[in-house]
Formats: C-alpha cells, sequence, structure tokens
C-alpha cells in the first residue's frame, strides 16, 4: 500500500542493548510476513486444472521477454544460470543468488483445504482480484482465475505451495508484468524501510520526553504490574439482545470484597478470531484493583466463528455486519449492567463513565464508541490504492463498504470516558477526520512486528489526528499482534526458526500492558493523580532499562514532530504509483 503517512529521516540510533541486530532482523520479519501474505493471498481458490506453460512471458512497458519454465528449475536445483534467466539476473549480485534459489523453493507449511477455504472469502477475493492485475490474460483480462487454478493445484501437488512450484503450474496463456511486480516490490521496501524508521524515531521521541519529566523514583513507587489486594471472582452472564436478534456470553470479573464508595467499571472488545477468555489475565489484573470489568463475545467475528468458518460453514472470516454490531454489544453490556446494578452491585456501579478496552477489531470497536465516525470517501480511496493488498488491516477495513452508510452511523457512547485500544485496526475506516472527533483520553498500543495492523501503516499518522490533550503511543518492541500462547505456543518457534529473530517473552509483553494500564484508568476514571508518573516517557523507560525489547512511549507532546517526521518520510520515498 502506497503509505503517505510514516516517518522522517533521522540520523544515528538509539543506544538499546541487544537492539544493534535488530533492523536486519525486522527487515526478514517484515519481507517473510508481507512475502508469506503475497503467497498465501494467491492460493485459495479451487479452479480447474490448466496445462501448464513450458515458457512465462514477462512484460515491462512495451518489451516482452521469455523465461523457460525449466531454466528456473535448474537455477533452484544447482545454481546453473540458462542464457535467457541471465536477462533477468543482470542486476543480481551473484551471492544473492542462494537466497533467490531459496525464495523459489521454500514451502508455505498451510493446509490446501483450509487455504482454499479462507481465500474464498471476500477479503481473500479482494486479494486474488488485486494480484489478477499483475499476472493478466495475454489479451489483458484479469488473471484471478488462473491464479486460483495454479495455486489451488500448487498447495496440492507433491512439492507442496512455493513460489516455483507456482510458476510450473501458470498456463500458457499468461504476461506477468514487470511494471507491477516492481512496483510491489517497491512498496513492500517502503514499508519496511517506515517500520525501521519507526523503531529509530520513537526510540528517539521516548528519550526527549524522559528528559523533560519531573523525576520519579520508580523503584520506591507502588507497581502497577503487581495484583492488586482484592480477591476476584468471574461470572459467565448469557445475553440476547432482542432489538438485534443477537444472543452472546459476558465474562464479568468483580473484586470480591470491594471498598466501600463507587466501582469503576471497563469493558473489554475481543480481536477478530479471538475471544473473551484470551485476555483474562490482564482483566484479573484490573479486577484485583477494584474494578469491574465485563468482557462480550462477538459472535460473528470470534474464535468459533473462524472455527466454523474453516469448517465451510460461513464464507467470510468474520460477518460484515460486525462493523455495527461490535459496538453496539458493548454498548447493551453497558446497559446490562445498569439493570443488574442495584440487584448484583448494591447500586455501587459507576456507569455514567466507563473506560473502554480493545484489541485489533476489538480497538476499532472502542474507537468507535469513544467518539471515531466512519470516514466513507476516505476509505473508499484508500481501497482504492494499488498495492493495497500489502496491508491486511486495510483489506479488513474496506469490507465496510460493503454496508450502507447509516449503518455505520452513531456508533459512539457518551458514557465513555476513556479509550485504550491496542493494535486498532483503525486509520483508513476512520480517517483524519474521523479521529480528530474523539474527545476522550486515548492510549494507542502497538507492536513493532505487528504484520497484521503494521503501527507505520495503521497507527502513526492516527495517533497525531486524536486531537484531544490526553493521548499516549507506546509500542513494544518485537511484540507480533497476537498472543502465541493462546493460539499455538508452537507458532512462536516457527516464526522464530523461519525468520532467524526473537520474539519477546508474552510475560514481558504482558507486564509492559500492566504497566500502563492500571494507570491509565486510575488516572482518567477514577481522577487519582498519584498514578500520573507512570504515563511518562520515563516510565516506559525504566520498565525496559534492562530488557532486550523496549517499551515507548510518548504523549501529545510528541505529536507535532511525529507529524513532522511523516511529512517528511513521505518526500524521501514517494509513493509507487499504479
Amino acid at each position: 500500500m502506497p503509505m503517505r503517512h510514516v516517518f522522517a529521516p533521522t540520523t544515528g540510533r538509539p543506544g538499546h542493548a541487544g537492539q544493534r541486530r535488530q533492523p536486519d532482523r525486522l527487515r526478514r520479519w517484515t519481507a517473510k510476513a508481507l512475502g508469506l501474505s503475497l503467497v498465501l493471498a494467491t492460493a485459495g481458490l479451487a479452479g480447474l486444472p490448466a496445462k501448464a506453460s513450458e515458457t512465462l512471458s514477462f512484460s515491462y512497458g512495451p518489451l516482452i521477454r521469455s523465461l523457460k519454465v525449466s531454466s528456473l528449475q535448474k537455477f533452484a536445483a544447482d545454481g546453473t544460470v540458462e542464457d535467457d534467466l541471465a536477462f533477468f539476473l543482470s542486476l543480481v549480485k551473484p551471492e544473492d543468488y542462494p537466497s533467490l534459489r531459496k525464495a523459489l523453493t521454500e514451502k508455505a507449511e498451510v493446509d490446501p483445504l483450509l487455504v482454499s477455504r479462507f481465500f474464498n472469502s471476500n477479503i481473500g477475493e479482494d486479494i486474488l482480484e488485486r494480484l489478477g492485475k499483475a499476472i493478466t490474460l495475454l489479451r489483458g483480462g484479469n488473471g484471478m482465475p488462473i491464479l486460483r487454478a495454479a495455486l489451488v493445484n500448487a498447495s496440492f501437488s507433491q512439492d507442496g505451495l512455493s513460489l516455483l512450484s507456482v510458476l510450473e503450474q501458470l498456463p500458457a496463456n499468461i504476461q506477468i508484468h514487470g511494471e507491477k511486480v516492481l512496483g510491489a516490490e517497491k512498496a513492500t521496501k517502503r514499508v519496511i524501510a517506515a517500520t525501521e524508521r519507526l523503531d529509530t524515531v520513537m526510540g528517539q521521541l521516548t528519550a526527549e520526553e524522559a528528559k523533560g519529566d519531573a523525576p520519579a523514583d520508580f523503584a520506591a513507587l507502588p507497581d502497577p504490574r503487581k495484583p492488586g489486594s482484592r480477591a476476584v471472582s468471574k461470572e459467565v452472564w448469557n445475553l440476547t439482545d432482542s432489538r438485534r436478534n443477537r444472543s452472546f456470553y459476558v465474562e464479568v470479573y468483580r473484586p470480591t470484597k470491594p471498598a466501600a464508595g463507587p466501582l469503576p467499571v471497563i469493558v473489554f472488545s475481543h480481536g477478530l478470531g479471538s475471544s473473551p477468555e484470551d485476555f483474562s489475565e490482564v482483566m484479573q489484573q484490573l479486577a484485583s484493583h477494584g474494578y469491574v470489568v465485563a468482557a462480550p463475545q462477538h459472535p460473528g467475528s470470534d474464535a468459533i466463528w473462524l472455527k466454523e468458518m474453516l469448517r465451510g460453514l460461513h464464507k467470510d472470516i468474520f460477518d460484515v455486519q460486525e462493523f455495527s454490531n461490535r459496538p453496539k454489544d458493548i454498548s447493551f453490556v453497558i446497559d446490562e449492567l445498569e439493570r443488574r446494578n442495584a440487584s448484583r452491585f448494591n447500586g455501587q456501579l459507576d456507569l455514567t463513565k466507563v473506560a473502554l478496552a480493545g484489541h485489533s477489531f476489538g480497538g476499532y470497536t472502542v474507537l468507535a464508541l469513544g467518539g471515531a465516525t466512519v470516514d466513507r470517501a476516505f476509505l473508499k480511496e484508500e481501497c482504492e490504492r494499488p498495492y493495497a493488498s500489502l496491508n491486511v488491516s486495510l483489506l479488513l477495513q474496506c469490507q465496510a463498504l460493503k454496508l450502507p452508510p447509516e449503518q455505520l452511523a452513531n456508533l459512539q457512547d457518551s458514557r465513555t470516558a476513556a479509550v485504550f485500544a491496542a493494535n486498532p485496526v483503525n486509520r483508513s475506516i476512520f480517517g483524519k477526520q474521523g479521529l480528530g472527533n474523539i474527545k476522550v483520553p486515548v492510549v494507542m498500543a502497538s507492536g513493532s512486528y505487528d504484520p497484521a495492523t503494521p503501527p507505520a501503516l495503521e497507527q502513526a499518522a492516527s495517533f497525531t489526528w486524536l486531537n484531544g490533550p490526553d493521548k499516549y503511543w507506546l509500542i513494544v518492541q518485537g511484540q507480533a499482534h497476537v498472543n502465541f500462547t493462546k493460539i499455538d505456543p508452537g507458532i512462536k518457534d516457527a516464526i522464530e526458526s523461519m525468520t532467524d529473530i526473537t520474539l519477546p517473552s508474552q510475560g514481558l509483553i504482558g507486564n509492559y500492558m500492566k504497566g500502563v494500564a492500571l494507570p491509565f484508568v486510575e488516572v482518567y476514571l477514577r481522577k487519582n493523580d498519584s498514578y500520573k508518573p507512570y504515563l511518562r516517557s520515563s516510565y516506559a523507560e525504566y520498565l525496559s532499562k534492562d530488557e532486550r525489547f523496549k517499551l515507548f512511549m510518548v504523549s501529545a507532546r510528541s505529536s507535532q514532530k511525529l507529524s513532522e517526521a511523516i511529512e517528511a518520510f513521505r518526500k524521501e520515498y514517494p509513493a509507487p504509483r499504479d
């Protein structure tokens, strides 16, 4: 995707211990993530087998050159460079040949049946249609059906899904447009450059803010990462919103012996393909400090829906109605808390001002409730940009265009007092105008290795577009969007072996989140100013001073410098055009 909102050039890098090799590792990680997405994107839909071509046709403007598939096979097998392949390798250094050979043959470990179902969804079709503009029929038709056949045949073949096996399956009547392929490569490199620049800029801005912070002895202060003094009980409520004919469960965490006076409330929205249970640790933590925390299931975009989709029971990864249903779920939960306040909570719940937290799609959800409005015109413009398929989060947001405008209006809940949005899907669906409507305090949290909602694409500009004085942006180095231990502990090992990088432990990420989440709600719900020092950049430096993966955190004080950095990056790295 052509990024208009990324980072400015700077000199030098902050001297974070253990991080000097991270840029190269980050480059490999980002390239692998984007490359794997590109391969998978073309792998999904069943088609009729076609006779494989013995040659491939490449064009660049009026120039057309052919390449024998056998030349690629020889090169992959033993490094032989035939004359026709030599033309294409003329600008490649021989020392880079081994990595190219590996790229040709490295197999994507994916279940062909599950891939087929996944990419039979609207998002999958969208990706394939975009890729079909670069791999077309000879007479210019979109190559989407060709890619279906070639990729499915390759994924079910004995060799498995790899770049070479896909090329071997392409039929004779196709043309690969070199200018579009090179444009995609340029866009990918731009994403990588922006991601690397982000690490540098956020480190510098964190250090600059920390120098201006009032001194604080954090070692002598209470540790907000530790559990509170109250025991916690958990209840599960089964609710039905008859107005929408929608039933779902809600997990409710509460202190068993709350203190006298009002009980502050937090409502949490899980991410796409997730569940409330995945976030039980942080909800337990907050409840032990005297909060009531409620986390509803979102039935059209949760783990149950995803499992059913992979079994063939749904076409799409999520129900597009979730763009409106999710915020309404949260509002309905707050309504239900009001209904049960007297009988279950002795009337102690303070529901006039509620904190909302959400992850990923849940980040979109709570930002909408906090006042962000959908900018349909901006979203449409973003979705029509070339190379939009490089940002999976954008493709998800583009699905909202299938809904009538009135369905995405009036999602705000006036009871929202503060918003904590982790790895939020947000930039294109709200835009500058929509995010500028938020008036409540906001924390955005990001992960530097996040391939699903990359911070350079999804949160950088968004942070600058927030107009309120009480805003914070934190980035955990190495965080990769999801808690792998809640999905499959083996995935983390696979990523580390595939990308030659090390991811931070989930315990470290959790400690960073706890260290900021509790102070945020203490300050903006309980009006407890004693927790304000924890919302400073100097606290982020304190938390991560001995850690390999750092926590960066900036406030509204850095917003203007970040905006200037974004504009400078745009000039240094012009967006590739279709």
